[in-house]
């Protein structure tokens, strides 16, 4: 009994080894965004409802490539876990070189279309003008992104997540200075806007990447050859793309659907699109923790199903849970009491500030939901079991949301708060079918690799 309790015990330990680099490795992240849109904010809402628009698609296409860079990640911690590292070094090789020839197919195709698809988001004006010029700049260079996405979830499936947070930490710094250097014109530099905003986007990711090139030759056990990156496996490949695309397929579904509740915002008017970025600006601060514990989890799922430890995997799943739940729960409640003076800090237009305040104590049902979400999606695509949450997302995001949505702000009127309860209620739906998912264990029956058995240990 000792003995379980001290290996439970280090599992836990090990979890907040691994959450706290990616917690603040996503912080950063999101703060690439919040960055963009407080110092557009000084241009004007309309350059902000731009580019959040703009950034709707952008993360759609982000998704898409997280087909390889996730099923990569679980494939090989999976692999990680039965102790076959060659093998794990040969599938992180094929994963970036999968993901760049997505990568420059999504990146032509913005390149092409862009205008066509935010004429297609009703946008008129200035809005299109803007959001039009930010996604030809950053959608054209999104296979830069693309590559990201596989090497930045190898090298953090092999523990390295605080090497992973420090090269996003330099990214968002080049991001900034560059963001202040090129939207206003210091030191020189022609006042670029909005242009200016996406260009520094596009150089910092392209800093980032020889960085996770260099921390990827770092991380792995057994070194990458070039041949590996020439060497198209059917066996790896299959395997990358049972997880890869139900696990993607359900983000862009997920996606699809904000970018559906954004075209219903558009009917409200221009006050109520500002006031939902600056608000989901603000929420995505309140998910943060659920966001970086699913993500830990999942890595640990991996290696435990890998390494036939599949009751270790069952419980350390529900301390995860409760560990999100809590901890939103109180970053909910700091956003409720705090929500005016947070809107604040984008914009000084009263009518903003009150609608982005209406709907953010409306986080409360929200966001609990989605933390307790989140790790189990997440548990639940380690364990192999992909395809269980696309299914249930099919019918709880389009079938139910969508149309609950629709009823909500057009026939009772509800606006911006109808979207947020059509939401919530999408997310409370998926954890309570998940939650009955994994008490089931049938996600036990899709392991992906068989342990082999050596002498060496697995590095976590």
């Amino acid at each position: 009994m000792t003995m379980e309790r001290t290996h439970a015990n280090g599992k836990q330990l090990h979890l907040l080894h691994l959450t706290w680099p990616i917690f603040l490795e996503v912080f950063l992240f999101m703060f690439m965004g919040i960055a963009d849109t407080l110092m557009l904010s000084s241009l004007s809402d309309d350059a902000v409802s731009g580019v959040g628009a703009a950034n709707q698609y952008l993360q759609i296409a982000i998704l898409i490539l997280e087909v390889v860079g996730n099923g990569a990640a679980i494939v090989v911690s999976q692999y990680l876990g039965s102790k076959r590292y060659k093998e794990a070094a040969k599938i992180s090789a094929l994963a970036v070189t999968l993901n760049l020839l997505v990568g420059i197919a999504i990146s032509v195709g913005f390149l092409i279309f862009s205008k066509h698809m935010m004429v297609a988001m009703n946008l008129q004006g200035d809005v299109l003008y803007y959001a039009t010029h930010y996604l030809g700049i950053v959608g054209g260079a999104i296979f830069l992104q693309a590559i990201i996405n596989s090497l930045a979830a190898i090298i953090r499936v092999h523990g390295w997540t605080k090497q992973a947070m420090f090269v996003s930490l330099g990214m968002n710094i080049i991001h900034i200075a560059g963001n202040y250097v090129l939207i206003f014109g210091k030191f020189g530099f022609p006042e670029l806007g909005v242009q200016g905003a996406a260009i520094s986007s596009v150089v910092s990711r392209f800093i980032a990447l020889l960085v996770f090139f260099w921390l990827l030759y770092q991380a792995l056990d057994v070194r990458i050859k070039i041949s590996y990156y020439m060497t198209l496996s059917k066996e790896y490949v299959m395997k990358i793309l049972k997880i890869g695309v139900p696990s993607a397929f359900e983000q862009v579904m997920y996606q699809g659907c904000q970018l559906m509740f954004l075209y219903y915002a558009t009917f409200l008017g221009a006050e109520s699109l500002a006031a939902r970025q600056y608000a989901m600006n603000i929420s995505m601060f309140t998910y943060l923790f659920a966001i970086a514990i699913g993500m830990g989890t999942s890595i640990i799922v991996g290696r435990l199903v890998g390494g036939n430890e599949k009751d270790l995997a069952y419980t350390r799943v529900w301390s995860s849970v409760k560990w999100s739940a809590s901890i939103t729960f109180g970053m909910v409640i700091w956003v409720m009491i705090f929500r005016k003076p947070l809107m604040g800090v984008f914009t000084d237009n009263p009518q903003v500030i009150e609608l982005g305040a209406s709907v953010l104590l409306l986080s409360i049902i929200l966001e609990t939901g989605r933390s307790i979400n989140m790790v189990l999606v997440n548990s639940l695509r380690a364990s192999g079991d992909a395809k269980y949450p696309l299914f249930i997302g099919s019918f709880s995001m389009v079938l139910m949301s969508l149309p609950l949505g629709y009823f909500l702000v057009f026939h009772l009127d509800l606006g911006l708060a109808g979207i947020w309860l059509a939401i919530a209620a999408d997310e409370w739906t998926r954890a309570l079918i998940f939650f009955f998912r994994w008490r089931s264990r049938a996600w036990e029956q899709h392991s992906l690799v068989q342990p082999e058995v050596t002498d060496k240990p697995a590095p976590i």
